[in-house]
């Protein structure tokens, strides 16, 4: 009992202690924080004090510079206002010296003025004794040759412009016949040089492709069970593909030559590979199109570097690439093209035109032959707007859309275009014609003409490009020849295809026979 009694006691005086100490401990802690909180606010206090006088001494310092500042633009305007004071003295000075002066040169003018007075009066008198002189030596002269001084001025006159116009349409005559020597002389220096200075190549192209194989067997594996394969692949690129009995070979028939070259190359890569299935024919052909068209830029892009043209828009360059795979009248469209901008280029720095523009517009002339859309415009028309849409300079819209005279010609360049695009087209070997086609077009040529009266004989010469009509002269007159040349050229070119142009030549002649006997 004693023993838990002292335990008590022991505890409740440890209790005691210990609150004593936490008290302590607790007023310690306090202090210090007080003393901690003093000092912060003492130096948060001398912080102030220090921003305080170093903003005062920035505030003194910004305005002593404000004063300087001030100062030195007081002593300037003063300074502008002492030169200006210096000046208008100076002025004044020289004003004063100018006044000075013309009031002597005044004096000096009165004086002069009275003595050009006196001469004045001087020479009128003599002015109306000269005046009389000539009226008596005029009178004299009449008297002498029996007319007035205004009869034998216009009769002068009027013999002196005879004599003037009889000169000068001697003259106008002697420069035209000069100036059309000259001209046909420089046109024809121009366009043979032109020729010689430009290589050229010959390109054939057809709506046929051949592709050779190594043995006929290939032929029932791209066939496939019951033809499935050919016309998967017939399907896949637009191409009819003839296989028949021509050894190693598959022909490629389409009038789209980028369809029978992507055929070609399909037909190349599933050979090689071997396996041959729709699916597998799909997916070539996918691939080879791709591939096609990626040439096609690139082809577009050499073509305008090798040329030296440079700007053009990528669009109008992917359009130069197809022509490689379009061609006219077996002319290869792009080499037509190359050679038109070569042509043209040199034409235009022979005549001193703008060669950049020439070439350009050579180039593109017949960029409207290869969209497939707008049918009904004229290619060279199409060709324009293509031209103006991407941003080509007017000039060469111009030329483009002029070179068949469908619009008026408003650039220098247009008509070297159309010339270019004739001598290309027209040099030998550049187009060829099947042989059936060519001769059943000459004899239509000559059937129309014939189908008109009065018409006795017609004449189909120069390939095509010249039709020669001999007339009956008793029942043609001059006139109707002429009315009849116009309406078979419009026959011609309303009715037929042909490639260039057509010169109609009306013959029409009167023969007198007599025989002596």
């Amino acid at each position: 009992m004693e023993l838990a009694i002292a335990i008590i006691i022991s505890l409740i005086i440890g209790v005691v202690i210990g609150r004593y100490l936490l008290q302590m401990l607790f007023k310690k802690q306090e202090r210090e924080a007080s003393e901690k909180a003093n000092n912060i606010i003492k130096e948060a206090e001398k912080q102030a004090e220090h921003a305080k006088k170093q903003r005062q001494l920035e505030a003194k310092e910004k305005f002593l510079q404000l004063k300087s500042e001030h100062e030195k633009e007081v002593n300037q305007r003063n300074n502008g206002i002492t030169q200006k004071e210096n000046s208008i003295r100076q002025k004044e000075q020289s004003l004063s010296q100018k006044i000075e002066n013309l009031n002597r040169e005044k004096q000096d003018l009165d004086k002069k003025n009275l003595k050009l007075d006196q001469l004045i009066e001087l020479n009128e008198k003599k002015s109306e004794e000269v005046e009389l002189l000539k009226n008596q030596h005029i009178q004299q002269l009449e008297a002498m040759a029996g007319m007035s001084a205004d009869e034998a001025k216009e009769q002068l006159v009027s013999s002196l412009r005879e004599e003037a116009r009889s000169q000068a349409i001697m003259q106008i005559k002697d420069i035209v016949d000069e100036a059309k020597l000259t001209a046909s002389k420089e046109a024809k220096k121009v366009v043979i040089q032109t020729i010689q200075r430009t290589a050229t190549e010959s390109a054939i192209e057809n709506t046929v492709s051949i592709f050779n194989i190594e043995n006929d067997e290939i032929k029932g594996r791209i066939i496939g069970r019951e033809g499935r394969n050919i016309r998967a692949l017939e399907a896949a690129t637009g191409v009819e593909i003839i296989v028949d009995d021509t050894p190693e070979a598959i022909i490629l028939s389409g009038f789209d030559p980028v369809r029978r070259e992507i055929a070609r190359l399909s037909l190349h890569r599933l050979v090689t590979d071997g396996r041959i299935h729709p699916a597998r024919i799909e997916e070539v052909v996918a691939k080879t199109r791709t591939q096609i068209e990626d040439e096609i830029v690139e082809i577009g892009e050499r073509t305008v570097i090798d040329l030296g043209i440079h700007g053009l828009h990528p669009e109008l360059i992917r359009m130069v690439g197809r022509m490689r795979y379009r061609s006219s009248y077996g002319q290869n469209l792009l080499q037509h093209s190359r050679e038109v901008a070569n042509f043209a280029a040199t034409m235009a720095a022979e005549l001193g035109l703008n060669v950049k523009h020439a070439k350009r517009a050579g180039l593109l002339h017949d960029i409207g032959k290869v969209p497939d859309d707008n049918p009904e415009l004229p290619h060279a028309i199409l060709g324009m707007q293509l031209a103006e849409k991407y941003k080509e300079h007017p000039d060469v819209c111009n030329a483009i859309g002029a070179h068949h005279d469908e619009i008026e010609m408003t650039s220098m360049i247009s008509p070297v275009v159309q010339a270019c695009d004739a001598i290309s087209g027209a040099r030998p070997g550049a187009r060829r014609e099947v042989v059936e086609s060519y001769i059943k077009r000459l004899k239509e040529l000559e059937e129309l003409a014939l189908s008109y009266p009065g018409v006795e004989k017609t004449f189909a010469i120069q390939a095509g490009r010249e039709l020669r009509v001999i007339v009956e002269s008793e029942k043609v007159t001059d006139a109707q020849a002429d009315i009849l040349a116009a309406d078979i050229s419009n026959r011609i070119q309303t009715e037929m295809t042909y490639p260039g142009q057509i010169k109609v030549t009306v013959i029409r002649e009167t023969r007198s026979v007599s025989y002596a006997k």
